[in-house]
């Protein structure tokens, strides 16, 4: 498989010479084309720091990230808007839809803002519609959806654009038992009938064992790895287990 995403030894420290921060050390992480990653941790280890990272809304202190073998420090105005747009999707804990704008509507905006042809959007929308089963919805409002609705919607405006990588921020951190479940089966339905490449960041056992690959970070370096190679109960019992290690052992 193709490798997506790079970056090679990277770190970053905030603040000054005088009192300065750590979050990321020496961070060497490569996530290949079909790849359902996850991005575990506890708190302060690292993961919105990386994801920060990843989405070019931060850069590195040291190191390099590669984007399909690019290097991304040379992005800078509408070369890095373009790239985030029609590269990179995005899904957040709070959803981020706008309440103006229809389901088929907010699904819609990274072609509308790319400038693609009526037509073009058209068929998207509508394929992104049906993948992800909202037809029924397409004309409501996001205040008139349930939460797991309008994570599903989330999902589909990021994938309409067909970017090279997702990246999911605790998707399912807003969702009771039962959308989580949802939505977990879409995003793996997503990667196993679209062949997206998802990057998810949470703090959720479970949510992580619908992933094909588990890393985890702590004190801001990676403290290990996970492949998932069996049924997803059998992954999880795992996950639990490298979860009270990495709270309860060494670096």
């Amino acid at each position: 498989m193709e490798t997506v995403l790079e970056t090679r030894r990277i770190s970053k420290t905030y603040g000054n010479r005088g009192v300065s921060y750590p979050a990321l050390e020496d961070v060497s992480l490569s996530i290949r084309t079909g790849e359902f990653i996850g991005i575990m941790g506890p708190s302060g280890a690292g993961k919105s720091t990386l994801l920060n990272l990843l989405a070019t809304i931060d850069q590195p202190s040291s190191g390099e990230i590669l984007f399909e073998g690019k290097s991304l420090a040379g992005l800078k105005g509408e070369a890095l808007s373009a790239f985030r747009r029609d590269r990179l999707g995005f899904i957040f804990q709070d959803f981020n839809l706008l309440d103006t704008l229809s389901v088929s509507e907010n699904i819609a905006l990274p072609l509308a803002l790319a400038g693609r042809p009526a037509a073009i959007i058209g068929e998207r929308v509508g394929q992104a519609l049906a993948s992800l089963d909202l037809q029924a919805l397409a004309d409501k409002r996001p205040y008139e959806i349930s939460g797991g609705q309008k994570q599903r919607v989330a999902a589909a405006r990021a994938i309409v654009s067909r970017p090279a990588l997702v990246l999911a921020d605790e998707p399912t951190g807003n969702l009771d038992s039962r959308s989580a479940r949802e939505l977990l089966q879409t995003l793996s339905d997503i990667n196993a009938s679209q062949g997206a490449t998802l990057l998810m960041v949470t703090h959720d056992a479970f949510a992580a064992s619908w992933c094909s690959r588990i890393v985890f970070l702590k004190d801001g370096r990676i403290f290990g790895e996970l492949v998932r190679g069996e049924d997803r109960k059998a992954f999880f019992d795992r996950i639990i287990d490298a979860l009270r290690t990495l709270e309860g052992g060494s670096r």
